[in-house]
């Protein structure tokens, strides 16, 4: 397996960007340079996340999503737990 991030990828397994592999793997994304852990889905190239708004649920049951716009960067959590 490669150890690229994709340039956009969700945790819904209905989203064209969802790759179960590579989020078995572990992923952790900095924001801001604050590492974030609630993340749903995120575009490195057009800088934003989309993280879950409360406990707040549309009409189909999924969690209502806020996108926020800034530094996205992604890593494997292994690799950052390793000295």
């Amino acid at each position: 397996m490669t150890d690229t991030l994709p340039d956009r990828l969700s945790v819904d397994p209905k989203s064209p960007y969802h790759d179960a592999d590579l989020l078995a793997r572990g992923i952790g994304i900095r924001f801001n340079g604050v590492e974030r852990t609630n993340v749903e889905e995120y575009c490195v190239s057009e800088g934003w996340i989309r993280v879950a708004a409360g406990k707040a649920r549309d009409r189909r049951g999924n969690p209502m999503t806020l996108k926020l716009k800034g530094e996205v960067v992604p890593f494997f959590q292994e690799a950052a737990e390793a000295p």
